[in-house]
């Protein structure tokens, strides 16, 4: 499509729209001198360049219409020309751009008449609008929950045929200036948020459910509506009594959709995926106990709110917010059958990231919903999603919550999940939650300064697995909900205990369902050769159980957490464990397996709940004096002890490891929304042994701080084009930072490391992401890895290693760099003509690495 610059004249000149601070857009030239055609489809090929073959799918701008200040057509062209603007750099590696418009909270769809002169009431407000008090009014005590304000004097009034030509002009606008295809979505919020709902809070309170914002406070996607003889685009004549909200809010979506150029669907905060989006407890799940005859309906009732949505709106494509919590979680206590949604053939994609640790810090719970929900996927698509600001709220999460710290992006974005061919794979879609603050404004200082970090994760993201590979019981949690529901505790426990065990430093970021864990092996034999594999026990006689015996045998590494009271005769021998008489409550710790160095000890003591650990404590070793095996960690009560921790290895098995790790949650439920870790100036934290045990597996990391109950860091370690990346997240930068590996401390790019017993030690900022692409075996000094400029042609890379002495020197570059295409030289500068040394190929085991030894002084490695 051919436009003409003389008739869209209000792009130019986007860059002097909004100042820094989001002022208002100032005039723009209303003709042209000469007028210019563009091929909007085909722009130049110097800006075409791809991210490395990562580029995105889709990237979605999400907006409030805040910054809409004027119901002006030439008002609204410059708005939107200044939202693509402003995020260009980054919206040209995406195959399609799209906009998520927070118009309302979804009301508009259910009272959408299909007149378009109909009002539109919108979210011109800061705080609930949604309570006793009304907009702006009563004592300026009252917080932003109790009370909402208009986010400016005299906001615009819209209709919805305002709202049309807003979408677009926002389609016209985003391909004239980025040349791509471009997509706009509508928005449901289940809850009071965002804009006044006659609808729900007057109309229909019948729909109203949970308590995440107040006492039946949100929509629940299964409910059924009273009689109502309003007309509606869908229900000309009226809802029918008892009409299925699925039934109802389907077609009224397909109205909406449609008549307002629409192409898909958001369902924001939990909606469609159970009753408590935010909560610990649910239908199922009470604090107390498990409902267990509440199960099947709950589940049943769940996916049919999503069959008869789509029978109502049946192309749109939907995309989803899901909750705050993980898919064992969310099914154990809600009900929600995640599997039963992927395949249902309902288009969708599935939930993202949430954002809720950017309000709580619980990064583990954030990575444990992720990883848990792409396990398995509906296609092979998925969303990354992050926080920039919030258009209700007054935050601005990157300016204030993060403190401008790029912690929930490089974390997050060193996540991937494996298929079934045995392939990685990185998140398709990127979305921004928002681009817009709370009064309108879109501050140009925000994608300037998230832009180069999100570009650099999608740079650096993985390639192959990470060092530790999670392999996610998708299939086992969806089975036992359904066949053995005395498991739910089981399904409940196992994303708690991740949870708690990434919130205190396991370095956990890749994820393969154990349905895809066979077919990825068989096809990619040697893939997981640098990994640890991190899962539960598997159902006696199963696929998953017999590729896993013959994988440690073959010399696999893994990890088994979780209770093993099912365990087959064949696991429970490879594991060498039995089950005995079950204890619970205050127990004492028997051997100190805890490796970080604390001034103030940690407790010796471990509270262990059955409700929330999965059970009571059974497992111990079965045959003591078994050589192969060695126990770490004990558990005593009274004259009762267990064994919680220990590792197994027969010579006979190449190598192959398995580690068992019983695991308490050590959490408690208070009330309130979350599980509350228990205090830990008083009790042990359990999950903390998932760590530790790595040191059996040569994967050390330990962190020194003043007493338990200082924060530990939250740590990823991903692989990338054969180099090491770390990423991490320090709530308090007072702790010091521990690394060793098998093939020797891995010395980051940039820094120097004090060597301490063989140990590099790091103090990191908040936020951090450093390459590593050097280990060192030396005992004590000051080693630093800095990069040097090529210099020389055809060589692509030069590092610096300094501080050596009488080292051991393992180099890890590209992939694919041959032993003629690598060079090491010792003790000399450019030219490079002098000091080239010998080395060898590194050890199999540590994968692509070459290796120098016993040596001192500055080396220099480069590579072509």
């Amino acid at each position: 499509m051919n436009f003409n610059l003389k008739q869209l004249t209000w792009l130019v000149p986007v860059a002097l729209m909004y100042s820094c601070s989001g002022t208002q857009p100032v005039s723009v030239p209303t003709t042209t001198s000469a007028p210019v055609t563009t091929n909007a489809a085909s722009p130049p090929a110097l800006v075409e360049e791809s991210l490395r073959g990562q580029s995105f799918n889709n990237i979605t701008l999400e907006a409030s219409l805040k910054p809409f200040k004027k119901n002006d057509k030439a008002y609204i062209r410059s708005v939107a020309a200044e939202m693509f603007s402003q995020w260009g750099s980054l919206l040209r590696h995406a195959d399609t751009i799209s906009v998520m418009l927070w118009t309302a909270d979804g009301s508009e769809i259910l009272d959408y008449s299909g007149n378009l002169n109909q009002p539109l009431e919108w979210a011109k407000y800061i705080g609930n609008p949604n309570t006793d008090h009304e907009v702006g009014s009563g004592p300026k005590e009252l917080s932003l929950h109790e009370r909402a304000y208009l986010y400016m004097k005299n906001p615009p009034q819209f209709t919805y045929q305002d709202l049309k030509f807003i979408i677009q002009t926002l389609k016209e606008t985003g391909a004239a200036i980025t040349g791509k295809p471009i997509r706009v979505g509508a928005t449901f919020d289940p809850g009071p948020e965002f804009a006044k709902s006659e609808f729900k809070y007057k109309k229909h309170p019948e729909i109203l459910e949970g308590s995440a914002m107040g006492h039946k406070s949100f929509v629940f996607s299964y409910a059924t509506l009273n009689a109502d003889d309003a007309s509606y685009a869908g229900f000309p004549k009226g809802i029918p009594a008892d009409t299925p909200f699925g039934t109802f809010f389907g077609r009224q979506s397909q109205h909406f959709l449609q008549d307002l150029g629409y192409d898909y669907i958001w369902f924001s905060n939990g909606f469609g995926f159970g009753m408590e989006p935010w909560a610990s407890t649910g239908t199922i799940f009470t604090g107390k106990d498990f409902n267990k005859e509440n199960l099947e309906d709950t589940k049943n009732k769940i996916v049919n709110f999503w069959t008869l949505f789509r029978q109502e709106c049946p192309d749109f494509r939907i995309e989803t917010r899901g909750t705050n919590l993980a898919t064992g979680i969310d099914l154990a206590k809600d009900g929600v059958d995640l599997k039963a949604i992927y395949e249902g053939g309902y288009n969708i994609l599935p939930p993202p990231n949430s954002p809720w640790a950017a309000l709580d810090g619980d990064f583990g719970l954030e990575m444990v919903g992720y990883m848990s929900r792409i396990a398995e996927l509906p296609d092979n698509r998925y969303i990354f999603r992050y926080y920039t600001h919030d258009p209700w709220w007054l935050n601005s999460p990157w300016l204030d919550r993060y403190g401008r710290e790029p912690h929930d992006i490089y974390l997050p974005m060193s996540v991937a999940m494996i298929n079934q061919q045995g392939d990685l794979k990185l998140p398709t879609h990127l979305n921004f939650l928002t681009i817009d603050d709370s009064y309108g404004n879109m501050p140009t200082q925000v994608p300037d300064e998230v832009i180069p970090h999100i570009l650099k994760a999608r740079y650096d993201s993985p390639t192959a697995p990470g060092p530790l590979v999670w392999v996610y019981p998708f299939e086992e949690y969806h089975s036992w909900a359904h066949n053995q529901q005395d498991r739910l505790a089981e399904i409940y426990y196992g994303d708690w205990f991740i949870r708690q065990a990434i919130n205190n430093g396991l370095p956990l970021n890749t994820v393969i369902s154990t349905k895809y864990f066979q077919s990825a092996l068989a096809g990619k034999p040697g893939m997981f050769d640098q990994s640890v594999l991190v899962t539960i026990v598997p159902d006696a006689d199963s696929d998953f159980e017999k590729s896993l015996i013959s994988y440690v045998k073959a010399g696999g590494k893994v990890v088994v957490y979780g209770p093993a009271d099912h365990a087959s005769p064949a696991f429970a021998e490879l594991l060498n464990l039995k089950n005995g008489t079950p204890l619970e409550g205050d127990m004492k710790i028997m051997g100190n397996y805890a490796f970080d160095q604390l001034e103030k000890a940690f407790p010796a003591t471990i509270n262990h709940k059955a409700l929330l650990s999965g059970g009571a404590l059974r497992t111990t070793v079965k045959n003591a004096k078994d050589p192969a095996t060695k126990v770490l960690v004990k558990m005593q009560q009274a004259n009762n002890s267990r064994d919680a921790v220990w590792v197994r290895a027969q010579q006979d098995w190449k190598g192959g490891k398995i580690a068992y790790v019983r695991g308490t949650n050590s959490s408690d439920y208070e009330g309130g929304r979350l599980l509350k870790p228990n205090d830990p100036g008083k009790y042990f934290v359990g999950p903390a042994y998932l760590r530790y045990v790595l040191k059996e597996f040569g994967l050390e990391y330990a962190v020194d701080k003043y007493d338990p109950a200082v924060k530990s860091p939250v740590l990823g370690i991903s692989r990338s084009k054969n180099g090491y990346f770390f990423s991490g997240y320090v709530p308090n930068t007072s702790v010091k930072h521990r690394f060793k590996f098998p093939q020797g401390a891995p010395v980051l790019n940039g820094y120097d490391t004090r060597l301490e017993n063989g140990y590099a030690t790091y103090s990191f900022p908040t936020a951090w992401s450093r390459e590593a692409r050097v280990f060192v075996e030396q005992n004590d000094g000051i080693v630093s890895c800095k990069e040097m400029h090529s210099g020389e042609l055809g060589i692509t890379r030069r590092l610096q290693i300094a501080g050596l002495k009488n080292a051991t020197v393992r180099v890890y570059p590209n992939d694919g760099i041959t032993k003629e295409q690598i060079h090491f030289y010792l003790n000399t500068t450019y030219p490079w003509k002098t000091g080239k040394i010998s080395f060898e190929n590194g050890e199999e085991q540590y994968g692509e690495n070459y290796i120098v030894r016993n040596v001192t002084g500055d080396l220099v490695v480069s590579w072509e």
